[in-house]
């Protein structure tokens, strides 16, 4: 089904019978990726008196509790409430859901201290003008990604140029593969997340940032369209389920 969208004044076509999505779906084993140092996710039927919610366990219906940490179990967008004092919700940030978006690969440099970081040098001539949202894509690009265990590892993350420069050009939505756009130990400075919503500014309330993405190989560095929806849960992070689709034709 090809879609004509004007967006922003422009006109483009999609087709939406071709999804490309580029979420990590919460699941109920070790496959799960984990960060932050929490245990795996779980999913498992409510028992009560003379019951357990399971039509296998011969319940009428399954009916599950599910424990899990947006931050630290899958894809996940945040707002600024995410490092503020004052409570701001996710649910909150988004008003519309399409947004004109860049999707990058690049490849984290090795910093003199061991550390592998994405650079304002490395994204600056990549960009296109006029984006409401970056996606960025790591390599090693390893399926792995998708069911790694973070905690302690010190993956790498985004300077804080990089995260500024984003902003300087306009950029409302960051979307990421990697559990967070700063430093795993970073003694709460948390520079990337702070410089990206203008902490110390006028705080930017309708920006995002996405983490713990997974583009396949198969999707092409280029233009799309974003659809980027969260879970309706009133906090500071949801999970969520960004959905890229090929530009057609603008």
């Amino acid at each position: 089904m090809i879609a004509n969208i004007k967006h922003n004044g422009e006109e483009y076509s999609i087709d939406l019978s071709k999804p490309l999505d580029i979420s990590i779906p919460l699941v109920n084993s070790e496959k799960n990726p984990i960060a932050w140092y929490q245990e795996q996710p779980e999913i498992n039927p409510v028992k009560g008196e003379g019951f357990v919610g399971s039509v296998a366990e011969g319940f009428s219906v399954n009916f599950n509790n599910i424990h899990f940490n947006p931050h630290a179990h899958g894809t996940h967008t945040e707002c600024i409430g995410h490092i503020t004092k004052e409570f701001y919700s996710v649910n909150d940030s988004l008003s519309t859901y399409f947004y004109k978006a860049q999707l990058i690969t690049v490849s984290p440099e090795l910093q003199p201290n061991g550390d592998l970081v994405i650079t304002k040098d490395q994204i600056f001539s990549l960009l296109k003008n006029d984006l409401e949202a970056i996606v960025i894509r790591t390599t090693p690009n390893e399926i792995s990604k998708k069911s790694r265990k973070y905690s302690n590892t010190n993956p790498p993350y985004l300077s804080e140029e990089a995260a500024d420069f984003f902003r300087e050009i306009g950029v409302k939505h960051l979307l990421i593969d990697l559990p967070s756009v700063d430093k795993e130990k970073d003694e709460g400075a948390l520079l990337a997340h702070k410089v990206f919503w203008n902490y110390d500014g006028k705080q930017r309330l309708d920006a995002t940032i996405t983490e713990f993405i997974y583009v396949s190989d198969s999707i092409v560095d280029g233009l799309y369209m974003l659809n980027l929806q969260v879970a309706p849960i009133e906090n500071d992070a949801s999970p969520s389920r960004p959905v890229l689709y090929k530009i057609e034709k603008t």
